[in-house]
């Protein structure tokens, strides 16, 4: 374990870093420099996780999205990253299994982060640096500085070659110490203690391993668990089913009058999904037979935001049957065949919902929610999926929720692969002949579009102005000189930024504007 002085020096050095590296500058280069610093405290600092091999994946993970911030430079590369190097450090600190214990645990160190510094300086306390012998060996030159002030002043004098150099290094002297002092600013200072904040959050591990041991406690094989009777009947779940079937559902018989409902359930659930079904393999699936008086935006969000929710109150209600002893009930097989078919036709369910979002694309082209849905089915997808290896192989709710943990990580750093902004604006214009272009909506795309808007000024120069002015500079304006003003206003800031602030995207989109 190092000192709690190493602790303290990396947190100050490292704002002092995130200070000059992110002031008035955008992530670029300036990541892969922190990212280094970080990752290299954490190794430092907690040397025994070295052999962790889900952390070794995390680093790959972030080394990757690291890559994808200078290549892609989007809002879903940046958080990627955000995400994967918060997940190393937590598993290099603490003993995790599970992406949302991890994620915890790491809530718990920016909690006590203020706390844990004052507690390393107070663990410095009593420790006195010896001056003395510097303050000594500092008088003895005090003499030979100042013979050697006099003659460098007369040499200074006699050559001119001297003096301008010497004049010269007295103004970058000059220019070091007012950059210097321009960091006594409020918001600068502001911006210090913030570096030092998410540092200390990095880099000091909290004494709290709430999150850690509850993780490591889990189980992935659920066991069966013999429930006193007398307890059971004291608990809400009871008094509600006494409520509803009477004495029997806190009787002996108890389990076996669970089984009955929930085959029950199970059963009447999906005949009616095996009716939802049917209508959507025949209207949506076979002839997008959709009536025509009913708006397609409609169609999908609505009826695909009430598809999903029908998707997961699903997965709870099997959740639910399938959380106790009844896994091991002997003669469950009918539950167990009847949740089978159910997930089956929740998954049927799932791709008429994609088949609704391919018809809004089609139609009405991509957009940021008709993107995400996607990545969403592909959660729900991989949720139905552990929800029949959970019952098949009988398995506990935390191993539902590490494998979708871990799924979900996975997806954000694929879905982080592909500028997005960009991939709008490409298929809808290439599509602009079938799909009405959005020009409100490409006009807000993020600046790494503005090659392909440029590609398709005449989208622009047809829209109706009346529908789509632009105010700025205090006066109203066209589509086409918003897209101007935007184009010039991407080219003056990124000369403001220094290379701290380079990437390829940003770069490839200046180089093709000017």
């Amino acid at each position: 374990m190092k000192q709690p002085s190493s602790k303290l020096l990396l947190v100050f050095t490292g704002a002092f870093i995130f200070n000059l590296l992110f002031w008035n500058e955008k992530i670029g280069v300036n990541a892969v420099i922190f990212d280094a610093f970080v990752c290299t405290g954490v190794l430092v600092l907690y040397p025994s996780s070295r052999s962790n091999k889900i952390r070794g994946w995390l680093l790959v993970a972030q080394t990757a999205t690291l890559a994808l911030v200078i290549i892609q430079n989007t809002i879903l590369s940046k958080l990627a990253l955000v995400v994967t190097l918060l997940l190393f450090v937590s598993f290099s600190e603490f003993t995790h299994q599970s992406v949302f214990f991890a994620g915890g645990s790491i809530i718990t160190n920016y909690v006590a982060a203020v706390p844990n510094v004052f507690i390393e300086f107070g663990n410095m306390g009593g420790k006195r640096i010896p001056v003395s012998g510097w303050i000594r060996r500092f008088r003895l030159f005090v003499i030979p500085l100042a013979i050697l002030c006099v003659f460098f002043a007369i040499y200074a004098s006699a050559n001119v070659v001297l003096s301008n150099l010497f004049n010269a290094a007295l103004d970058s002297v000059a220019h070091w110490f007012s950059n210097f002092f321009s960091w006594f600013s409020l918001e600068r200072i502001t911006f210090f203690f913030l570096g030092a904040f998410i540092i200390a959050g990095l880099l000091i591990k909290s004494g709290a391993s709430w999150f850690s041991d509850k993780d490591m406690n889990c189980h992935n094989d659920l066991s069966r668990k013999k429930n006193r009777l007398k307890k059971w009947r004291e608990t809400a779940l009871a008094d509600l089913l006494q409520l509803i079937i009477g004495r029997a559902a806190t009787g002996n018989l108890a389990l076996k009058i669970e089984y009955r409902i929930g085959t029950a359930s199970i059963i009447l659930l999906n005949i009616l999904l095996a009716f939802i079904n049917v209508l959507d393999i025949s209207y949506v699936w076979l002839g997008y037979g959709i009536d025509k008086n009913i708006q397609l935006s409609a169609y999908v969000h609505e009826g695909a935001g009430l598809l999903i929710l029908s998707i997961l109150l699903a997965m709870f209600v099997l959740l639910f049957f399938f959380r106790g002893n009844i896994n091991f009930y002997r003669k469950n097989k009918w539950l167990k065949y009847g949740a089978y078919l159910w997930i089956l036709q929740n998954t049927l369910l799932v791709l008429s919902v994609l088949c609704r979002d391919y018809y809004y694309i089609s139609s009405l082209g991509l957009a940021y929610k008709r993107i995400g849905l996607l990545f969403f089915l592909l959660m729900v997808l991989t949720g139905l999926i552990t929800i029949f290896l959970k019952i098949y192989f009988t398995k506990t709710v935390y191993f539902l929720l590490r494998v979708n943990g871990w799924v979900a990580v996975v997806l954000l750093v694929i879905s982080s692969c592909v500028n997005w902004d960009v991939a709008i604006a490409r298929y809808n214009l290439q599509h602009k002949a079938t799909i009405p272009p959005d020009v409100h909506f490409l006009l807000s795309l993020s600046d790494h579009a503005l090659p392909v808007l440029q590609k398709n000024e005449d989208v622009f120069q047809n829209a109706a102005s009346r529908n789509t002015d632009y105010f700025f500079n205090n006066a109203s304006h066209s589509p086409l000189e918003y897209f101007n003003y935007r184009k010039e206003q991407f080219i003056v800031k990124q000369k403001q930024y220094s290379w701290l602030s380079w990437n390829v995207a940003d770069a490839s989109v200046l180089k093709k504007l000017e």
